[in-house]
Protein backbone atom coordinates (compact mmCIF):
# COMPACT_ATOMS: atom_id res chain seq x y z
CA UNK A 1 0.00 0.00 0.00
CA UNK A 2 1.34 3.44 -0.89
CA UNK A 3 2.09 5.87 1.89
CA UNK A 4 -0.82 8.16 2.75
CA UNK A 5 -0.46 11.78 1.70
CA UNK A 6 0.41 13.95 4.66
CA UNK A 7 -1.99 16.90 5.13
CA UNK A 8 -0.59 20.35 4.48
CA UNK A 9 -2.36 22.28 7.27
CA UNK A 10 -1.85 21.67 10.98
CA UNK A 11 -4.08 22.83 13.84
CA UNK A 12 -2.93 26.24 15.04
CA UNK A 13 -3.13 24.88 18.59
CA UNK A 14 -2.25 21.17 18.94
CA UNK A 15 -3.49 20.90 22.56
CA UNK A 16 -6.36 18.39 22.69
CA UNK A 17 -5.77 17.03 26.19
CA UNK A 18 -8.78 16.55 28.46
CA UNK A 19 -7.10 18.29 31.35
CA UNK A 20 -5.33 20.55 31.65
CA UNK A 21 -7.04 21.66 28.47
CA UNK A 22 -6.14 24.19 25.80
CA UNK A 23 -5.89 27.80 26.89
CA UNK A 24 -8.60 30.10 25.61
CA UNK A 25 -8.14 31.67 22.14
CA UNK A 26 -5.78 34.64 22.26
CA UNK A 27 -4.41 33.74 25.69
CA UNK A 28 -1.12 35.34 26.70
CA UNK A 29 0.32 35.84 30.14
CA UNK A 30 0.66 39.53 29.33
CA UNK A 31 -3.15 39.70 29.46
CA UNK A 32 -3.17 38.85 33.17
CA UNK A 33 -3.27 41.46 35.90
CA UNK A 34 -0.16 40.55 37.90
CA UNK A 35 -0.44 43.35 40.46
CA UNK A 36 -1.42 40.90 43.20
CA UNK A 37 1.62 38.65 42.76
CA UNK A 38 3.90 38.81 45.78
CA UNK A 39 1.03 40.05 47.94
CA UNK A 40 -0.70 38.03 50.64
CA UNK A 41 -3.93 36.35 49.62
CA UNK A 42 -5.28 37.75 52.89
CA UNK A 43 -4.42 41.32 51.97
CA UNK A 44 -7.24 43.62 50.92
CA UNK A 45 -6.15 43.24 47.29
CA UNK A 46 -5.84 39.47 47.55
CA UNK A 47 -9.32 39.13 49.05
CA UNK A 48 -10.71 41.46 46.42
CA UNK A 49 -9.36 39.32 43.56
CA UNK A 50 -10.58 36.08 45.13
CA UNK A 51 -14.02 37.59 45.67
CA UNK A 52 -14.02 38.77 42.05
CA UNK A 53 -13.35 35.19 40.92
CA UNK A 54 -16.34 34.04 42.99
CA UNK A 55 -18.61 36.83 41.76
CA UNK A 56 -17.73 36.23 38.12
CA UNK A 57 -18.31 32.50 38.59
CA UNK A 58 -21.82 33.24 39.81
CA UNK A 59 -22.46 35.57 36.88
CA UNK A 60 -21.14 33.34 34.10
CA UNK A 61 -22.51 30.03 35.44
CA UNK A 62 -25.84 31.51 36.52
CA UNK A 63 -25.48 30.22 40.08
CA UNK A 64 -28.55 31.15 42.19
CA UNK A 65 -28.04 34.00 44.66
CA UNK A 66 -28.67 31.79 47.68
CA UNK A 67 -26.02 29.22 46.74
CA UNK A 68 -22.55 29.63 48.24
CA UNK A 69 -19.44 29.45 46.06
CA UNK A 70 -16.04 28.62 47.53
CA UNK A 71 -12.50 28.24 46.22
CA UNK A 72 -10.97 25.13 47.80
CA UNK A 73 -7.72 23.13 47.66
CA UNK A 74 -6.83 20.12 45.52
CA UNK A 75 -8.81 20.73 42.35
CA UNK A 76 -12.13 18.99 41.73
CA UNK A 77 -11.00 15.98 43.76
CA UNK A 78 -10.55 18.16 46.82
CA UNK A 79 -13.94 19.78 46.33
CA UNK A 80 -15.78 16.46 45.95
CA UNK A 81 -14.06 14.87 48.92
CA UNK A 82 -14.60 17.92 51.13
CA UNK A 83 -18.31 17.62 50.41
CA UNK A 84 -18.42 13.85 50.92
CA UNK A 85 -16.49 13.95 54.19
CA UNK A 86 -18.53 16.87 55.52
CA UNK A 87 -22.07 15.97 54.43
CA UNK A 88 -22.48 12.21 53.95
CA UNK A 89 -23.68 10.00 56.77
CA UNK A 90 -27.18 10.94 57.96
CA UNK A 91 -28.97 9.21 55.05
CA UNK A 92 -28.40 6.18 52.86
CA UNK A 93 -26.02 6.95 50.00
CA UNK A 94 -26.32 6.05 46.33
CA UNK A 95 -23.30 6.50 44.06
CA UNK A 96 -23.45 6.30 40.28
CA UNK A 97 -20.28 5.11 38.57
CA UNK A 98 -19.74 4.43 34.89
CA UNK A 99 -16.19 5.69 34.47
CA UNK A 100 -12.97 6.15 36.40
CA UNK A 101 -13.69 9.20 38.56
CA UNK A 102 -17.14 8.03 39.60
CA UNK A 103 -15.53 4.75 40.59
CA UNK A 104 -13.14 6.76 42.75
CA UNK A 105 -16.04 8.22 44.71
CA UNK A 106 -17.33 4.67 45.23
CA UNK A 107 -13.97 3.77 46.77
CA UNK A 108 -14.18 6.79 49.08
CA UNK A 109 -17.66 5.87 50.24
CA UNK A 110 -17.16 2.13 50.66
CA UNK A 111 -13.52 1.79 51.75
CA UNK A 112 -12.45 5.13 53.26
CA UNK A 113 -15.56 6.56 54.92
CA UNK A 114 -17.31 4.18 57.32
CA UNK A 115 -20.68 4.52 55.61
CA UNK A 116 -23.01 1.66 56.42
CA UNK A 117 -25.72 1.99 53.77
CA UNK A 118 -24.26 2.51 50.28
CA UNK A 119 -25.83 1.47 46.99
CA UNK A 120 -23.71 1.58 43.84
CA UNK A 121 -25.29 2.16 40.43
CA UNK A 122 -22.81 0.69 37.99
CA UNK A 123 -22.59 1.31 34.28
CA UNK A 124 -20.02 0.11 31.78
CA UNK A 125 -17.78 2.53 29.89
CA UNK A 126 -19.98 4.03 27.19
CA UNK A 127 -23.24 3.53 29.08
CA UNK A 128 -25.08 5.29 31.89
CA UNK A 129 -26.36 3.26 34.84
CA UNK A 130 -30.08 2.92 35.48
CA UNK A 131 -30.97 6.06 37.43
CA UNK A 132 -34.57 4.93 37.91
CA UNK A 133 -33.37 3.27 41.11
CA UNK A 134 -32.96 6.70 42.70
CA UNK A 135 -36.16 7.71 44.50
CA UNK A 136 -34.91 10.84 46.27
CA UNK A 137 -34.72 9.34 49.76
CA UNK A 138 -30.95 8.88 49.57
CA UNK A 139 -28.01 11.18 49.10
CA UNK A 140 -26.80 10.79 45.50
CA UNK A 141 -23.23 11.23 44.25
CA UNK A 142 -22.69 11.28 40.47
CA UNK A 143 -20.62 12.77 37.69
CA UNK A 144 -22.61 14.89 35.24
CA UNK A 145 -20.11 14.20 32.50
CA UNK A 146 -17.97 11.07 32.46
CA UNK A 147 -14.60 12.59 31.71
CA UNK A 148 -13.01 9.23 30.90
CA UNK A 149 -15.99 7.63 29.12
CA UNK A 150 -17.37 10.40 26.91
CA UNK A 151 -20.85 9.91 28.37
CA UNK A 152 -22.94 12.62 30.01
CA UNK A 153 -26.25 12.77 31.81
CA UNK A 154 -28.59 14.42 29.27
CA UNK A 155 -30.78 15.97 31.98
CA UNK A 156 -31.64 15.77 35.67
CA UNK A 157 -35.18 14.49 35.23
CA UNK A 158 -34.34 11.44 37.33
CA UNK A 159 -33.93 13.64 40.42
CA UNK A 160 -37.28 14.24 42.20
CA UNK A 161 -38.03 17.87 42.89
CA UNK A 162 -39.19 16.91 46.40
CA UNK A 163 -36.12 14.80 47.19
CA UNK A 164 -35.13 14.27 50.80
CA UNK A 165 -31.48 13.51 50.13
CA UNK A 166 -28.73 15.77 48.85
CA UNK A 167 -27.38 15.54 45.31
CA UNK A 168 -23.63 15.78 44.73
CA UNK A 169 -22.74 16.67 41.13
CA UNK A 170 -19.12 16.27 40.11
CA UNK A 171 -19.40 18.63 37.14
CA UNK A 172 -15.72 19.15 36.46
CA UNK A 173 -15.89 18.49 32.71
CA UNK A 174 -19.46 19.77 32.37
CA UNK A 175 -19.44 23.22 33.97
CA UNK A 176 -19.33 25.99 31.32
CA UNK A 177 -20.10 23.52 28.50
CA UNK A 178 -23.36 21.87 29.62
CA UNK A 179 -26.46 23.12 31.41
CA UNK A 180 -26.53 22.65 35.18
CA UNK A 181 -30.06 22.32 36.54
CA UNK A 182 -29.50 24.23 39.76
CA UNK A 183 -32.90 23.41 41.26
CA UNK A 184 -31.89 19.72 41.23
CA UNK A 185 -28.40 20.27 42.68
CA UNK A 186 -27.15 20.61 46.25
CA UNK A 187 -23.40 20.25 45.76
CA UNK A 188 -21.67 21.13 42.49
CA UNK A 189 -17.91 20.89 42.02
CA UNK A 190 -15.46 21.52 39.20
CA UNK A 191 -11.88 22.58 38.52
CA UNK A 192 -10.39 25.48 36.61
CA UNK A 193 -8.28 23.38 34.25
CA UNK A 194 -11.18 21.72 32.45
CA UNK A 195 -13.67 23.53 30.20
CA UNK A 196 -12.25 27.02 30.74
CA UNK A 197 -8.62 26.04 30.22
CA UNK A 198 -7.46 27.59 33.48
CA UNK A 199 -4.54 26.47 35.59
CA UNK A 200 -4.83 23.48 37.92
CA UNK A 201 -4.70 22.86 41.70
CA UNK A 202 -7.84 24.72 42.76
CA UNK A 203 -11.40 23.44 43.00
CA UNK A 204 -14.79 25.11 43.18
CA UNK A 205 -17.35 24.01 45.76
CA UNK A 206 -20.91 25.27 45.31
CA UNK A 207 -23.49 24.55 48.04
CA UNK A 208 -27.26 24.94 48.00
CA UNK A 209 -29.18 26.15 51.06
CA UNK A 210 -30.16 22.51 51.68
CA UNK A 211 -26.49 21.50 51.74
CA UNK A 212 -25.68 24.33 54.16
CA UNK A 213 -28.52 23.20 56.45
CA UNK A 214 -27.07 19.67 56.47
CA UNK A 215 -23.58 21.01 57.14
CA UNK A 216 -24.71 23.02 60.16
CA UNK A 217 -26.92 20.29 61.64
CA UNK A 218 -24.57 17.33 61.26
CA UNK A 219 -21.19 16.50 62.76
CA UNK A 220 -19.49 13.53 61.06
CA UNK A 221 -18.11 10.84 63.38
CA UNK A 222 -14.76 10.59 61.59
CA UNK A 223 -11.67 12.82 61.88
CA UNK A 224 -11.79 15.88 59.63
CA UNK A 225 -8.48 17.11 58.13
CA UNK A 226 -7.97 20.86 58.26
CA UNK A 227 -8.36 21.33 54.51
CA UNK A 228 -11.79 19.65 54.69
CA UNK A 229 -13.21 21.77 57.50
CA UNK A 230 -16.11 23.87 56.27
CA UNK A 231 -17.43 24.92 59.68
CA UNK A 232 -16.50 27.17 62.55
CA UNK A 233 -18.18 25.69 65.58
CA UNK A 234 -21.66 24.65 64.46
CA UNK A 235 -21.94 27.20 61.65
CA UNK A 236 -20.63 27.27 58.11
CA UNK A 237 -17.33 29.10 57.75
CA UNK A 238 -18.62 31.96 55.65
CA UNK A 239 -15.10 33.20 54.97
CA UNK A 240 -14.42 30.27 52.63
CA UNK A 241 -17.25 31.52 50.43
CA UNK A 242 -16.01 35.11 50.46
CA UNK A 243 -12.46 34.48 49.29
CA UNK A 244 -10.80 33.54 52.61
CA UNK A 245 -9.42 30.24 51.35
CA UNK A 246 -8.49 27.41 53.73
CA UNK A 247 -4.91 27.32 52.49
CA UNK A 248 -2.74 29.56 50.33
CA UNK A 249 -3.96 29.76 46.72
CA UNK A 250 -1.84 30.56 43.70
CA UNK A 251 -2.79 34.13 42.92
CA UNK A 252 -1.32 33.66 39.44
CA UNK A 253 -3.79 30.82 38.88
CA UNK A 254 -6.56 33.01 40.29
CA UNK A 255 -5.75 35.76 37.79
CA UNK A 256 -5.71 33.19 35.00
CA UNK A 257 -9.16 31.97 36.07
CA UNK A 258 -10.47 35.56 36.09
CA UNK A 259 -9.06 35.92 32.57
CA UNK A 260 -10.95 32.82 31.40
CA UNK A 261 -14.20 34.14 32.89
CA UNK A 262 -13.69 37.51 31.22
CA UNK A 263 -13.22 35.72 27.90
CA UNK A 264 -16.28 33.56 28.61
CA UNK A 265 -18.40 36.69 28.99
CA UNK A 266 -17.03 38.01 25.69
CA UNK A 267 -18.24 34.97 23.72
CA UNK A 268 -21.80 35.14 24.99
CA UNK A 269 -21.52 33.91 28.55
CA UNK A 270 -22.83 30.50 29.50
CA UNK A 271 -25.02 30.06 26.42
CA UNK A 272 -22.17 31.09 24.16
CA UNK A 273 -19.77 28.69 25.84
CA UNK A 274 -22.20 25.79 25.52
CA UNK A 275 -22.78 26.62 21.85
CA UNK A 276 -19.02 26.56 21.21
CA UNK A 277 -18.64 23.11 22.79
CA UNK A 278 -21.69 21.79 20.91
CA UNK A 279 -20.31 23.02 17.59
CA UNK A 280 -16.88 21.56 18.34
CA UNK A 281 -18.24 18.15 19.25
CA UNK A 282 -20.41 18.15 16.13
CA UNK A 283 -17.26 18.41 14.00
CA UNK A 284 -16.02 15.16 15.52
CA UNK A 285 -19.40 13.40 15.45
CA UNK A 286 -19.90 14.21 11.76
CA UNK A 287 -16.45 12.85 10.98
CA UNK A 288 -17.10 9.65 12.95
CA UNK A 289 -20.35 9.09 11.02
CA UNK A 290 -18.50 8.94 7.71
CA UNK A 291 -15.35 7.18 8.99
CA UNK A 292 -15.70 3.38 9.14
CA UNK A 293 -12.62 2.65 11.26
CA UNK A 294 -13.72 4.67 14.32
CA UNK A 295 -16.82 4.85 16.49
CA UNK A 296 -18.07 6.76 19.52
CA UNK A 297 -17.59 4.98 22.85
CA UNK A 298 -20.91 6.43 24.01
CA UNK A 299 -23.59 4.13 22.62
CA UNK A 300 -26.60 6.43 23.06
CA UNK A 301 -26.42 9.56 20.91
CA UNK A 302 -28.31 11.62 23.50
CA UNK A 303 -25.69 10.78 26.11
CA UNK A 304 -22.58 11.70 24.11
CA UNK A 305 -20.49 14.38 25.68
CA UNK A 306 -19.66 17.66 23.98
CA UNK A 307 -16.33 17.98 25.82
CA UNK A 308 -14.04 14.94 26.11
CA UNK A 309 -15.18 12.95 23.06
CA UNK A 310 -14.10 9.32 23.54
CA UNK A 311 -13.61 7.18 20.44
CA UNK A 312 -12.64 3.53 19.91
CA UNK A 313 -11.22 1.82 16.85
CA UNK A 314 -13.56 -0.19 14.65
CA UNK A 315 -11.37 -2.15 12.25
CA UNK A 316 -10.61 -5.88 12.28
CA UNK A 317 -7.09 -5.27 11.03
CA UNK A 318 -6.18 -3.79 14.43
CA UNK A 319 -5.10 -6.70 16.59
CA UNK A 320 -3.89 -4.76 19.63
CA UNK A 321 -6.00 -1.65 20.19
CA UNK A 322 -3.88 -0.41 23.11
CA UNK A 323 -0.64 -0.58 21.12
CA UNK A 324 -2.29 0.92 18.04
CA UNK A 325 -3.71 3.80 20.10
CA UNK A 326 -0.32 4.48 21.67
CA UNK A 327 1.35 4.58 18.25
CA UNK A 328 -1.44 6.75 16.86
CA UNK A 329 -1.05 9.39 19.57
CA UNK A 330 2.76 9.28 19.40
CA UNK A 331 2.74 9.74 15.61
CA UNK A 332 0.65 12.92 15.71
CA UNK A 333 2.59 14.26 18.68
CA UNK A 334 5.83 13.79 16.71
CA UNK A 335 4.28 15.85 13.91
CA UNK A 336 3.26 18.58 16.42
CA UNK A 337 -0.32 18.11 15.26
CA UNK A 338 -2.03 16.86 18.44
CA UNK A 339 -0.85 16.22 21.97
CA UNK A 340 -2.14 14.04 24.81
CA UNK A 341 -5.33 12.74 23.22
CA UNK A 342 -5.13 9.05 24.02
CA UNK A 343 -7.89 7.39 26.02
CA UNK A 344 -7.70 7.45 29.81
CA UNK A 345 -5.62 4.63 31.27
CA UNK A 346 -8.63 2.80 32.78
CA UNK A 347 -10.89 3.27 29.75
CA UNK A 348 -11.13 1.14 26.59
CA UNK A 349 -8.19 1.81 24.30
CA UNK A 350 -8.79 4.53 21.75
CA UNK A 351 -8.77 8.32 21.45
CA UNK A 352 -10.09 11.07 23.73
CA UNK A 353 -10.25 14.39 21.91
CA UNK A 354 -11.15 17.49 23.90
CA UNK A 355 -13.81 19.63 22.24
CA UNK A 356 -14.60 21.98 25.12
CA UNK A 357 -15.54 25.62 24.86
CA UNK A 358 -12.01 27.04 24.77
CA UNK A 359 -11.05 24.96 21.73
CA UNK A 360 -11.35 26.65 18.35
CA UNK A 361 -13.56 24.79 15.88
CA UNK A 362 -11.02 25.45 13.12
CA UNK A 363 -8.40 23.45 15.03
CA UNK A 364 -10.65 20.39 15.16
CA UNK A 365 -11.43 20.76 11.47
CA UNK A 366 -7.71 20.88 10.72
CA UNK A 367 -7.12 17.81 12.92
CA UNK A 368 -9.49 15.50 11.02
CA UNK A 369 -7.33 14.91 7.89
CA UNK A 370 -4.41 14.12 10.19
CA UNK A 371 -6.46 11.49 12.00
CA UNK A 372 -7.19 9.84 8.65
CA UNK A 373 -3.53 10.10 7.68
CA UNK A 374 -2.33 8.55 10.94
CA UNK A 375 -4.71 5.64 10.59
CA UNK A 376 -3.76 4.92 6.99
CA UNK A 377 -0.06 5.23 7.82
CA UNK A 378 -0.18 2.84 10.78
CA UNK A 379 -2.40 0.30 9.03
CA UNK A 380 0.06 0.23 6.12
CA UNK A 381 2.88 -0.53 8.55
CA UNK A 382 1.16 -3.57 10.09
Amino acid sequence: MANATKPAVKPANPCFSSGPTAKRPGWAIENLDLTVLGRSHRSALGKERLQLAIDMTREVLGVPDDFRIGIVPASDTGAVEMAMWSLLGPKPVMIAAWESFGSGWVTDATKQLPLEDVTVLNGEYGQLPDFSAYDGSQDLVFTQNGTTAGVRIPNADFIPADREGLTFNDATSAAFAQEIEWDKMDVVTYSWQKVMGGEAAHGMLILSPRAVKRLESYNPPWPMPKIFRLKKGDKINEGIFKGATINTPSMLAVEDYIDTLTWGKSVGGYKGLIARADANAQVLWDWVTKTPWIKNLAENEAERTNTGVCLVFNDDRIKDAAAFSKSFVALLAAEDVAYDFGSYRDAPAGLRIWAGSAVEKSNLEALLPWLDWAFETLIAEQ
